[in-house]
Order: structure tokens, then C-alpha cells, then sequence
């Protein structure tokens, strides 16, 4: 059971099982094992000269791949400190293990709604698995780069343009999903990733704006309108009022001659009520 739980590990890191079986055995054959001790008797041999050859050096935040005779050495990187190698059959590759960030170029995507849009980014992401993202991939670096601007063409084109403008966050979380779950095999786990811009064409933003500006004018002549049939029905209630007590609207006149004659004015329009007029106009 340990076995088969082995071979599919190994196998989802893209080795065969021939690969498993000899790495178990630890098998580099005759010639190979003939050639790593004839390497050894000689380092041992010239050991003051060659241990400036044998001995490396890798840093906290790095680890090293080993090949030996082109086979990986314990399928496990080695690090950080000092760690000895065999001179002429060993070489060794070393793995950053830091954040990586880069910024994924602008992309002229088409939306689902026929827009198109330049869209830029930047992808976080970190190495999880050196021997993976030795062995299994050329350069995971720049792999990781082409596979995120594809993916961002890829996850934009089901969007339309209002979701685009909107769902910036659900965007990024979909493109992250796609980026951690295609870089896997690579040992590459990607971190964050964020939609910087969104560019319109000059046509589109001037469309926007006049939509945006026939919206806003005709939620204010909306809301005029209903000042004006809000500011109606007191003017109706209050000549409903005046209209019990004749009395009501003399002192309305005197009261607008109150505040006539407080802003002190050279001229004073006194209006006469027509009931009055019409009385002097029968003598």
C-alpha cells in the first residue's frame, strides 16, 4: 500500500515508475556506480584541492537540486547551509523559494458583450516543490508568466463588460484558481493575484458618461416633480384653510409687509384685497 501511494506521488510529479523503482533500489549501475567511486578516490586523494570544488554554499531562502550522473540525488533539495558534492559527476541547480511578483502585460480582450477592453495585472507566486519545478518544467518562471496572461484572455472572455467593472475581486479568485491548479505539477503555488486597469476605448468611456448623465438628469427632473406636487398639495391645504377665516388673509398681507419692511426697501407694493375694491367700486 506505502508502494502504491508512492508511485501515484511520484507519478503526479510527472516520474514513471521505472524512475520510482530504480530511485527505491537507489541503482545507478555498474558503469555509474564504477564512475562515482572512481570520483570519490580521487577527491579523497586530492582532498586539500578539491574541497574548494565539493563543498556549496545556499542561503535561507534558497535550495539546491542535485543531479548525480543526471539522476536526481534522494528526491529532496538541499538546504539552506553547506552541503558536499562529487566533483565531475555532480551538479546542482538552485531554487529561489521567495515570493515572485510580476506584472502580466495589457491585454486586449473581447467580452462576452463584443467590448473590447485593456486589461493588466500582477501575479504573486512562489516555488512550493523544487525538484518539481526542476525536473518537470524547462523555465517555471516564464512558463508561469505565458500561462497567466492565457489565462486572464481566457477568464475575461466569459465576463461582460459591467461584470468586468464590478467583480474585480470574483475575477482574480477565478484566475488565481486556474493559475494553482494548471502550475501544480510544476511546484509552482501562485499566492494572489490582482486586476490592476481596466482601459476603455475613448467611444465607450464618452458613451458611458452620457448614459451616467441622462440617468442622473432624469432622477432630477423626477425628484422636481415630485416637490412640485408635494409643494401643490400644502399650497391646497392652505388656501382650504384661509378660505374658513376671511380674516386668515389679511393677516397673511400684513405679515408680508413685515418682511417687506425689514429688509428696509425705499418702495412698498401694498396689495388690497379685490373684496375691497369691488365695495368701493358700487358707491
Amino acid at each position: 500500500m506505502e508502494m502504491e501511494d508512492q508511485m501515484e506521488s511520484q507519478k503526479r510529479r510527472g516520474l514513471s515508475k521505472e524512475d520510482l523503482i530504480s530511485d527505491r533500489n537507489g541503482s545507478l549501475g555498474c558503469i555509474g556506480w564504477f564512475i562515482v567511486i572512481l570520483s570519490g578516490f580521487f577527491t579523497f586523494l586530492l582532498f586539500p584541492i578539491t574541497v574548494w570544488f565539493c563543498l556549496k554554499i545556499v542561503q535561507e531562502y534558497e535550495r539546491a537540486v542535485i543531479f548525480r550522473l543526471g539522476r536526481i540525488t534522494d528526491r529532496k533539495a538541499k538546504g539552506p547551509g553547506i552541503f558536499f558534492v562529487l566533483p565531475c559527476t555532480d551538479s546542482f541547480v538552485k531554487v529561489d523559494l521567495r515570493t515572485i511578483s510580476f506584472d502580466i502585460p495589457p491585454q486586449e480582450v473581447l467580452t462576452k458583450d463584443s467590448v473590447t477592453i485593456c486589461v493588466d495585472g500582477v501575479v504573486y507566486f512562489r516555488v512550493n516543490d523544487p525538484i518539481s519545478s526542476v525536473a518537470n518544467v524547462a523555465n517555471a518562471d516564464f512558463s508561469t508568466r505565458l500561462l497567466a496572461q492565457t489565462t486572464l484572455r481566457n477568464v475575461l472572455g466569459t465576463k461582460s463588460l459591467a461584470e468586468v467593472l464590478s467583480d474585480r475581486e470574483q475575477i482574480a479568485h477565478s484566475m488565481q484558481e486556474s493559475l494553482d491548479e494548471a502550475t501544480d505539477d510544476w511546484g509552482i503555488k501562485v499566492e494572489r493575484v490582482e486586476i490592476k486597469d481596466v482601459k476603455l476605448p475613448t467611444q465607450m468611456q464618452r458613451a458611458m458618461a452620457a448614459e451616467a448623465e441622462a440617468t442622473r438628469e432624469a432622477r432630477a427632473k423626477v425628484i422636481a416633480a415630485e416637490g412640485e406636487m408635494n409643494a401643490s398639495r400644502a399650497l391646497k391645504e392652505a388656501s382650504l384653510v384661509i378660505a374658513e377665516s376671511p380674516s386668515a388673509l389679511q393677516l397673511r398681507y400684513l405679515q408680508t409687509l413685515n418682511t417687506i419692511a425689514a429688509e428696509k426697501n425705499s418702495t412698498i407694493v401694498f396689495p388690497l384685497p379685490m373684496d375691497v375694491l369691488s365695495h368701493f367700486m358700487k358707491k
